[in-house]
């Protein structure tokens, strides 16, 4: 079992999913099925570019050790998805997987219609339906795609992206008995472009990637990642609110995810009515870096997420990922002030981390990841204006990664408790308010890695902070078959 496959590229992430070559994207056909997480993605199995799309996979017992399996859908020549097996998810029917997909041709580009393979053999092998599960998109869009199908009661109901002629995004609504026959019943949701939060980003002209998850009495969330045709994905959002029946009534948007390396998040209902769900961040460095190393993008951290009782959404890392903390590096309380950084120890290039923060004024944590202080990447509080910042612009000393300046909402005028789990590449910062920002950085600077204390003057800062070494994920030997695409029953 191979517990490091990645130890030659300083960037590639260890702790979280992704094959060892080759671009991904969306995580898809997530299902809790006979014990196992099986988790799909979006794969091209020749190249870092957006082409060729597969379906990869992984299963695991516990969310820590994974076992590479076959590619579950393979384009099929010809045939209805024969430029592309693009993005869906699956469900758990008795003792079938049944994967619900969007079948890509490139002469109708923005309608990739549904389609389905089972797999009867615990996801070792899927047999595509081969037609198409709905042949036409409803009248009136001009997008449409990635199936989402989720059972209630004695009923199955799908969602399917979409945008509408008249200018709205829309999720599309279908209801079966039996996962063959589908009714059409219409939006279930659509609204015209409108602002998320104050970071500028609208809900978009289409949606993707759609998602539901219900909570007690009738309430739910609807998942959407905001696309528009010229400038193409923009960020994801959550609307809160009430079904009622084909029409989904709620409230105004929210971010979920205050980064701008997250996109096509998909859930997993787990045993216990747990809910989980990835996302996939894709790269930002430019795409001759990515090439130069042969990977682009990779899934987040699984984390749990739920619908607080005062309407909000709520992440956090799934509680497995704990089994990952190694060697304790950091153990660091006190008083920062004054215009010196206050060295609070090294840390690994994968770690975790947790901290209770409080701040007057500006004042916060630097990951310094080279050796005359040159290069990193600020995490701060604005105490004051109640943020957490982000800012990235000195997280590389390669001009070919991207820089920017990110803010999540914080609390203020009490202790911000916070947990940063930081993988090579990617940081994703989670609040205990359940909000989370997730950034990609590069660094390239030589040496050990360590973190420091910074304040503004006139501010100071009380922290206690821990962190500890994050261990690899525990993930098989890659089989032949599981990366060239020879998974497909006959």
């Amino acid at each position: 079992m191979s517990t490091a496959p990645f130890d030659r590229d300083r960037h590639r992430p260890v702790a979280h999913l992704r094959p060892p070559h080759n671009w991904i994207n969306d995580p898809n056909g997530l299902v809790h099925h006979d014990g196992h997480y099986h988790v799909c993605y979006q794969y091209n199995p020749h190249g870092t570019d957006h082409a060729n799309m597969h379906w990869g996979h992984f299963r695991s017992p516990d969310l820590v050790s994974w076992e590479p399996l076959p590619i579950a859908l393979t384009p099929t020549p010809g045939g209805e998805d024969a430029d592309g097996c693009f993005s869906g998810n699956a469900v758990s029917d008795g003792d079938r997987i049944v994967a619900f997909y969007s079948a890509h041709r490139q002469e109708r580009p923005q309608h990739q219609l549904i389609t389905t393979a089972i797999s009867r053999d615990g996801g070792l092998t899927f047999r595509p339906r081969g037609d198409l599960l709905i042949p036409e998109p409803p009248d009136g869009t001009t997008m449409y795609r990635d199936p989402y199908v989720w059972q209630d009661g004695n009923t199955w109901r799908m969602l399917v992206g979409a945008a509408l002629a008249d200018g709205r995004a829309a999720a599309l609504l279908y209801d079966s008995p039996d996962l063959q026959t589908w009714t059409y019943r219409g939006p279930f949701s659509a609204r015209a472009p409108q602002p998320v939060g104050d970071a500028g980003l609208l809900t978009g002209e289409g949606w993707e990637c759609p998602q539901y998850l219900p909570a007690a009495s009738g309430r739910g969330a609807l998942i959407l990642s905001g696309w528009y045709e010229r400038d193409g994905p923009q960020g994801v959002l959550a609307l809160i609110g009430e079904d009622r029946g084909d029409v989904f009534e709620a409230g105004p948007p929210q971010l979920l995810d205050h980064g701008p390396d997250f996109y096509a998040p998909a859930l997993l209902r787990a045993p216990g009515g747990r809910w989980l769900l990835w996302g996939w961040s894709w790269e930002a460095r430019n795409k001759e870096w990515s090439e130069a190393e042969g990977w682009a993008g990779t899934l987040t951290l699984p984390r749990e997420i739920e619908l607080t009782e005062d309407g909000r959404m709520h992440q956090r890392p799934a509680a497995e990922l704990l089994a990952l903390r190694g060697e304790r590096t950091v153990h660091a309380a006190g008083l920062a002030a004054g215009s010196a950084p206050v060295d609070l120890g090294e840390v690994s290039r994968s770690f975790d981390l947790t901290a209770r923060l409080e701040a007057t004024g500006k004042t916060g944590l630097r990951l310094v990841t080279a050796p005359d202080d040159s290069e990193y990447l600020d995490i701060l509080l604005d105490a004051d204006a109640g943020q957490l910042v982000v800012i990235r612009d000195h997280a590389s000393l390669d001009p070919r990664a991207r820089g920017g300046t990110y803010t999540m909402p914080c609390p203020s005028g009490r202790p911000v408790d916070l947990r940063v789990v930081v993988d090579r590449s990617i940081a994703e910062i989670f609040l205990s308010t359940g909000q989370v920002l997730t950034v990609r950085f590069y660094p390239v600077g030589e040496g050990p890695w360590h973190l420091q204390a910074h304040t503004a003057p006139g501010a100071q800062l009380n922290y206690s902070i821990d962190a500890w070494q994050l261990l690899p994920l525990e993930i098989k030997e890659y089989g032949t078959d599981t990366l060239n695409g020879k998974g497909r029953a006959a």
